[in-house]
Order: C-alpha cells, then sequence, then structure tokens
C-alpha cells in the first residue's frame, strides 16, 4: 500500500491539472481507503482496496460527465484532506477536532477550485501528492516537513510549467 501512495503522489505532483479527472478519480480512491478503514474496521486490505477503487472509478466518472459537481467535491475532499494533514504534520492535531478543521478545510478547497480553477487544481493536486508521499515516508517530524514543502514546490513547477505547454 504503501508504493502505491508514493505512486499516486507523484502522478498528482506532476500531473494533477492536466489530467483533471485523473486528479478526481486519485482523490476519490484516498478518500474511499480512509472512508472504508474508518467504517470497515479490521478488515483485510483487499476488501479497503476495492471500496476505494470504486470510490475513484466513481469519482472519474464524475469529473468526465458532471464535472462542476466532481469539481466541489474534489476541492472539498482535497481541502479537508489537506487541513487535516497540516494539523497531523505540524503537531498541533487533534482527534476531538479534526472533523471541524475537516470541514473548514473542504469548504476553503471548494472556493478555491471554484475561484482559480487551474491554480487551484496545481496547487490541491501538489498539497495532496505531497502529502501521499510524505505520509508514506517515516522520519523526523522535520525532514518530513522538509521534504514536504521540497515536494509541493516541485509539483507546482512542474505543472505550472505544462499549463504553459501545448
Amino acid at each position: 500500500m504503501s508504493l502505491l501512495r508514493i505512486l499516486i503522489g507523484i502522478a498528482l505532483l506532476v500531473m494533477g491539472r492536466r489530467l483533471f479527472w485523473l486528479f478526481v478519480g486519485l482523490i476519490g480512491f484516498i478518500s474511499g481507503t480512509r472512508i472504508a478503514a474508518h467504517f470497515f474496521p479490521g478488515q483485510p486490505e483487499w476488501m479497503i482496496l476495492a471500496i476505494a477503487l470504486v470510490a475513484g472509478i466513481l469519482g472519474a466518472l464524475l469529473a468526465f460527465f458532471l464535472q462542476w459537481l466532481a469539481i466541489g467535491l474534489a476541492g472539498f475532499s482535497a481541502g479537508a484532506y489537506i487541513a487535516v494533514r497540516f494539523l497531523h504534520v505540524s503537531g498541533w492535531g487533534t482527534t476531538e477536532m479534526d472533523w471541524l478543521f475537516f470541514v473548514i478545510g473542504g469548504i476553503l478547497g471548494v472556493l478555491l477550485i471554484i475561484v482559480l480553477f487551474d491554480w487551484a487544481l496545481i496547487i490541491l493536486s501538489s498539497l495532496v501528492g505531497s502529502g501521499l508521499i510524505t505520509e508514506t515516508v517515516h522520519v523526523d517530524r522535520g525532514v518530513t516537513t522538509l521534504l514536504f514543502i521540497a515536494l509541493f514546490i516541485v509539483g507546482v513547477v512542474v505543472q505550472s510549467r505544462l499549463k504553459k505547454g501545448p
């Protein structure tokens, strides 16, 4: 599962904006793994992955057929993930209040996507990709923070250069 998270993180860092449906599908997959693990604790990993795969496919289909609904769901999911991940990386995370930051992050993600669609996709996909990679690597918190920032910058630079291309 760790290798899969790293590969998804790399895909989001490099192609999150260009392949919008991939971004939405991968966010659906990530959300599906977290939701399935929460609601079906103790289940085999294949079942969690199957539920996540269905969520990812539904996300990609939504992106293709119902773009604005998918944009809103992806923005909310990415914003919520980023807010909660930031709290845990920074050491400020509390399990009692995670839901509040989840909702606030989700709302901010939706607003960011609506106002600045292209740049929001670049920023959100770079943040989520960085988060997936750094949560998989088990090193000191300071190293994790620096790695997160470096990966985020690389993701934004690569995607912004691709944005200028054909």
